[in-house]
């Protein structure tokens, strides 16, 4: 019997101290989702599908942006596929100052970045990867987990060359007026809950 409690102290030891030492580096934890061989998929949209972790509800599917809630937050992806049919993802820099936090990612032939904001007592999460990009505010105690179900929808996205080839040639979304890159952020704040309360207001 005492044996047996000290297999399960050890046990309990060694998995908080895993824990711990993840989460007390952000990139580790993007690091370790990103170098991970799953592949799982349950999710479809427009020339790509992905993987909703356990946990995340999507309320919004409109075309290329989602809207999830985790708890009691709503975190918002875009899925660029106009950078993807481009093969466009070098213009990832970090140009704005006083960040909490930032750091570039790099996978083989994919890249982006994890950024910081802290904003009062909240943090604003902006992460791009795989010719995509989630954006959520949340308490610095739920920036762990958020990163953790924002990296694995990122990570998980696979894109449909064929259907995205015919997307662009019939210019459904006016891409030749304009080709709108997400990885080039310099200067510009975050709209994704202002037009999320746009369509809010618009809806009631």
């Amino acid at each position: 019997m005492k044996k047996w409690k000290i297999i399960t102290l050890m046990l309990l030891l060694t998995g908080c101290s895993k824990v711990t030492s993840v989460s007390n580096d952000y990139i580790n934890i993007t690091n370790n989702i990103i170098d991970s061989n799953s592949k799982l998929i349950n999710t479809t949209s427009i020339g790509y599908k992905y993987y909703i972790p356990k946990g995340v509800t999507l309320i919004k599917d409109n075309d290329f942006n989602q809207k999830f809630k985790v708890n009691n937050t709503y975190m918002y992806l875009y899925t660029d596929i106009v950078s993807y049919y481009y093969q466009n993802d070098d213009n990832y820099q970090n140009d704005e100052e006083n960040l909490y936090y930032y750091k570039p990612i790099e996978n083989g032939q994919k890249s982006g970045f994890l950024k910081i904001k802290k904003e009062n007592d909240q943090f604003l999460l902006e992460i791009v990867y795989n010719y995509a990009k989630i954006e959520v505010i949340v308490d610095k105690s739920n920036c762990n987990n958020a990163m953790l179900s924002i990296i694995n929808i990122l990570k998980s996205i696979e894109y449909n060359d064929s259907i995205i080839a015919n997307l662009m040639g019939d210019d459904i979304l006016n891409f030749n007026e304009e080709e709108f890159n997400i990885f080039n952020t310099a200067g510009s704040e975050s709209n994704y809950l202002t037009v999320d309360d746009y369509y809010t207001e618009e809806e009631k």
